[in-house]
């Protein structure tokens, strides 16, 4: 069977008591805003949008979180989703953009000569794990 999946959004859960520093958290470090807020089946949802990408917080219970990610590599957890990926058009101006905001890297700058990329990772205000991902040199065909 074929079919289309374009992707729609990325959905991260939030206690409510980190739901609005955390709406303030994306406009403020990567410029998203809010597009839509409402609340369903005992939970809060609020979608955040920056050009074509969209992220769904969903706001319910509170539970304990997780230790903070400092290191990328030691963070990996192969029962869960580990990041997810914004595309800029600059690293390093992005790098610096956080870096200036008080984001700090978990890991990265790295260059990935495989695909051409270059990136880098923070975490949001809850620990979500950010890869961003800009041009870096042509495919080699090897892994780094």
């Amino acid at each position: 069977m074929n079919f289309a999946l374009p992707h729609d959004h990325v959905g991260i859960t939030v206690t409510p008591e980190n739901l609005e520093p955390t709406v303030r958290w994306y406009a403020d470090h990567l410029g998203f805003t809010v597009d839509r807020r409402f609340a369903a089946h005992g939970t809060t949802f609020v979608f955040l949008t920056a050009g074509d990408v969209r992220i769904e917080l969903l706001s319910g219970a509170s539970v304990p979180g997780r230790p903070p990610v400092t290191d990328v590599l030691a963070s990996m957890d192969p029962q869960r989703l580990h990041h997810f990926c914004l595309a800029v058009p600059d690293l390093d101006e992005a790098v610096s953009h956080l870096s200036d905001r008080g984001v700090p890297l978990c890991g990265g700058p790295m260059e990935i000569s495989a695909v051409g990329r270059r990136i880098a990772f923070v975490t949001d205000n809850l620990g979500t794990v950010i890869e961003l991902s800009g041009p870096g040199t042509r495919p080699s065909g090897r892994e780094d």
